[in-house]
């Protein structure tokens, strides 16, 4: 089941926080564990840990729906999270002792015999907090409320743990895989950045694709902070003729990756995907000289955690003006005051 953005909390309903990890139904029937990710893709073999802890601490026969994710002491680690999709079996397990994964339920769909998903939210919430009364330290409820108030000071604080927003689910509403009736509620920014450089489109090389998006650090040094991709066709190609211009070559360009060894440099700047070995992140250098106001909804470390979203070009700002000063920062929250033991 899935939700759709609405600017505001609305009234009359239960109010969760939003985790920020992977999406996955569990499905336990005694000794066996699956894990499916919302896209029906298989994602047990990459969480051992966790089918090891659903065996002792969920129902013997159960479907629940709910988020993968890494705790630390920092808050939620989605990068971490990512890194566990490896091919390799040794690298996942060492992955699973060195950054072992939590399940945060918040749904459930079936309980022995029991089919829930015809029933209202406000039973199947009351089922899962009664069938998973005494989990954990692996699996948690996430909390839930019907005030208001409180979702909005959870949306307002817990941002800084990691999360990144509130769902709203109406209390009488049934499961209904794969429409769009809850509620989500996201944090909406905006910042100007450097346009830095663009990957071409897929259909040729006369279309722009994306545009890698930078900020400027206190030392002066330009960041590549993520990158905004959605435009119309002929948007993409009258880009590509307006950049055209600016088209420098790497050795004028401050993310001239080629002149450096760090492996990390190479991944974030072209040459590869971290995650995709066959995908190619090059791009074309431009002379950062103009600067796009985009829309995001939270940071990653120093990376919009999801694509950005164009806005506006903003001709009258100097692109040295662009720094992360402009960023809102949340205000530091600990993951184990939303769910005790979660993150310590």
């Amino acid at each position: 089941m899935l939700a759709r953005s609405v600017p505001a909390i609305p009234p009359e309903a239960s109010y969760e926080p939003k985790w920020d990890g992977f999406r996955s139904i569990c499905f336990r029937d005694g000794d066996e564990v699956e894990l499916g990710s919302r896209n029906e893709r298989p994602m047990t073999r990459y969480f051992p840990e966790l089918v090891d802890a659903m065996t002792t601490e969920l129902p013997e026969r159960c479907v629940i729906d709910g988020e993968i994710v890494i705790a630390t002491d920092r808050g939620l680690d989605f990068e971490a999270l990512q890194l566990r999709l490896h091919p390799a079996a040794s690298r996942v397990q060492m992955l699973a002792e060195k950054t072992p994964a939590s399940f945060i339920a918040f749904d459930l769909l079936a309980l022995g015999d029991d089919d829930y998903t015809d029933r209202p939210f406000s039973e199947r919430r009351a089922a899962l907090v009664d069938a998973l009364a005494g989990c954990g330290p692996v699996v948690h409820v996430t909390p839930a409320t019907t005030e208001v108030a409180t979702a909005q000071r959870w949306f307002d604080e817990f941002e800084g743990a990691g999360l990144d927003g509130v769902i709203a689910k109406p209390l009488d509403l049934t499961y209904q895989p794969d429409k769009r009736v809850m509620y989500k509620i996201k944090h909406a920014r905006t910042a100007d950045c450097v346009v830095a450089g663009y990957r071409l489109h897929k259909s040729g090389d006369d279309a722009v694709g994306s545009l890698l998006l930078g900020l400027y650090r206190d030392d002066g040094d330009l960041a590549s902070v993520g990158v905004i991709g959605a435009f119309p066709m002929a948007t993409r190609r009258q880009l590509f003729v307006d950049l055209q211009p600016l088209v420098t070559e790497f050795e004028q360009h401050p993310w001239n990756w080629a002149a450096h060894v760090d492996p990390e440099v190479v991944r974030r700047y072209g040459g590869g995907s971290r995650w995709n070995a066959g995908k190619d992140l090059s791009f074309v250098p431009l002379r950062p000289e103009r600067v796009v106001e985009v829309r995001y909804d939270h940071m990653e470390g120093d990376r919009f955690r999801h694509t950005a979203q164009f806005n506006r070009w903003r001709p009258d700002r100097d692109p040295r003006s662009c720094t992360f000063a402009q960023l809102e920062q949340p205000v530091t929250f600990r993951l184990g005051d939303i769910l005790p033991g979660l993150g310590t």
